[in-house]
């Protein structure tokens, strides 16, 4: 009876523990939050296609521009990603199929697999910016408050990882009043600020949201500039949106091969 009675009391101590704060509850009103950003930017019901032109910004160096073909099927955890310019890049491609991400170099006539975390094109952008939202699949919510984010009453939640699957072990985003992200902080799993994301505009498709740009500023890399440090960054721009049924054949080794034949 006695080993019953403590039993019961650590498993009470265990769960107060867990579940203090109410943030963190799975179906709190910040996790569904999650869950409705996730949602407005995911089109499970249907495949997505867009230019990407990506410019990055190294100071002291010339600017850098790369435009790119995007695909997604989010269904099937699917997206392909075609290099158009520069010339010297041409041809190149990303395959994402569930957990492995090819990459295809035309010159070589190869396919290796890199990783989601990994920088797309050597720019601030990572390869797991590509593909669709899964922020309430991968994080929980550990605090949250109201803020101001410029013209944006936001709430502002900090996560932590679920699953070790993610870019970022720790995230701060800026969700604002109609359920879109508008910012986000990236950090390590020590605290170490890594990375700024901004989103401040959408195309609304039918219901369906997609930036319209996206900057990202990475935190660690940058120069001193007549006494001043400045960051690298990249600028997304997102051009020519639109949803509809893509060839099965778009999402495979092959395509990626005779693409530009």
């Amino acid at each position: 009876m006695i080993k019953k009675i403590l039993f019961v009391f650590l498993a009470l101590v265990i769960l107060t523990g867990l579940w203090a704060n109410p943030a963190q509850l799975p179906n709190s009103p910040d996790q569904q939050l999650l869950a409705r950003v996730d949602s407005l930017v995911s089109y499970l019901d249907t495949d997505f296609q867009a230019e990407y032109v990506i410019v990055q910004d190294r100071p002291g160096q010339a600017r850098s521009t790369t435009v790119a073909g995007v695909f997604r099927r989010d269904s099937r955890e699917q997206y392909v990603i075609v290099i158009m310019e520069p010339l010297i890049s041409r041809g190149q491609g990303y395959l994402r199929q569930g957990n492995t991400l090819w990459f295809y170099d035309p010159e070589s006539r190869r396919f290796n697999t890199t990783a989601s975390a990994n920088r797309f094109q050597n720019t601030n952008a990572r390869n797991s910016d590509f593909t669709r939202s899964t922020l309430a699949q991968d994080y929980r919510v550990v605090s949250g408050e109201n803020a101001q984010l410029g013209r944006f009453n936001c709430r502002v939640l900090t996560l932590e990882a679920i699953t070790t699957e993610v870019t970022y072990p720790r995230m701060k985003v800026w969700i604002s009043e109609d359920n879109l992200l508008r910012k986000t902080e990236d950090y390590s799993l020590s605290g170490q600020l890594l990375r700024t994301s901004v989103i401040p505009d959408y195309y609304n498709i039918g219901g369906r949201f997609v930036p319209r740009q996206i900057l990202f500023v990475d935190e660690l890399l940058g120069a001193v500039i007549n006494g001043t440090f400045v960051n690298e960054r990249t600028q997304v721009i997102i051009n020519r949106p639109s949803f509809g049924r893509i060839a099965d054949s778009v999402f495979s080794l092959t395509f990626l091969e005779t693409v530009n034949e």
